[in-house]
């Protein structure tokens, strides 16, 4: 079986987000969270023989995929297998001047979830791991073994908006004191324990946030948002694009205050009769509310259920 096979992810939002980029022939695209190559077989098919796409993921199983799915556009196509905080850099590397559409399809890819040795998912036993990246730092085991109560508490909190946040922390640490926390079952199981009864059937798996959480801080997911949008403002030829997916609401928030901050402009107090700052609009907004999945696309693919897409245009 292929690399094409095995790793499996269906692309959310495909002909939104590819519309959205405005694809042209001579100009270089990036796709930073290329994942199986669906998105960026798109962009490959649409932007003719004279562009240039750079793929992005930390992941290997998903550049080796990649480049078996655009195995027809290799002359075109570099892979860097990095995070995609590093655009910039790459872009100085490649001699690259000439970018005019970025896109980001954040979060997990499918394969990850439903590969359970990766340790991604509540709903297989699997060592506790859940890096996108297998030579990253730390994996989750790591992270619930030895984090404080206090520091686990806040991440469940803040990444995973867990309002039982205290008592998993809790149960956590208690139970990591007879012995180390080793598996997705047994973080599982101690999650289930320290949520009340009455509120385990409220809409989704009671380990769901938890392990959202745990994901985001073992991959530092949500650090590398607004510095890779501001970064492709700064290198982006005028009239690109910056499309971004986001799947639940700390990402989506990231995405919009950054794509705010920088359709501002001018800093100054209200009451300055003349602009001191000289700061101008970097990107004009063009989803003043975001782009969501059609219901034909949320049935064939549940978990497309919560993506949102927000698009800005370089000025």
């Amino acid at each position: 079986m292929d690399q094409d096979n095995t790793f499996s992810h269906t692309s959310v939002l495909l002909h939104e987000s590819i519309d959205a980029l405005n694809i042209r022939n001579g100009f270089t695209y990036v796709d930073c969270t290329a994942g199986g190559g669906g998105h960026s077989l798109e962009i490959a098919k649409r932007m003719g023989p004279d562009s240039r796409l750079i793929c992005f993921d930390r992941d290997p199983s998903a550049i080796s995929a990649a480049q078996q799915r655009l195995r027809d556009y290799s002359d075109r196509v570099i892979f860097i297998n990095d995070n995609f905080s590093s655009l910039k850099e790459t872009a100085e590397k490649h001699g690259i001047n000439n970018i005019a559409g970025v896109l980001a399809d954040l979060g997990c890819s499918s394969y990850q979830f439903d590969t359970p040795e990766r340790g991604f998912s509540y709903m297989h036993d699997a060592p506790l791991d859940m890096r996108m990246s297998p030579d990253s730092y730390p994996d989750a085991k790591t992270v619930i073994n030895t984090y404080s109560e206090d520091k686990l508490k806040k991440i469940l909190y803040e990444y995973g908006e867990e309002r039982f946040a205290g008592k998993i922390a809790s149960e956590i640490v208690k139970r990591r004191a007879v012995s180390p926390i080793e598996t997705t079952r047994e973080l599982t199981d101690i999650i289930l324990s320290a949520i009340p009864k009455n509120t385990r059937n409220e809409g989704h798996h009671p380990a769901k946030r938890t392990f959202q959480a745990i994901r985001i801080e073992v991959n530092s997911e949500l650090d590398v948002i607004e510095p890779t949008i501001r970064d492709a403002a700064d290198i982006m030829v005028p009239g690109g694009r910056i499309a971004f997916i986001s799947f639940h609401s700390l990402e989506d928030r990231i995405v919009k205050q950054t794509f705010a901050s920088l359709a501002s402009g001018c800093t100054c107090p209200k009451d300055f009769p003349v602009c001191m700052c000289n700061k101008k609009p970097k990107v004009k907004i063009l989803t003043k509310k975001p782009i969501l999945p059609s219901k034909e696309e949320t049935e064939n693919n549940p978990r497309a259920r919560s993506a949102k897409l927000r698009v800005a245009e370089v000025l």
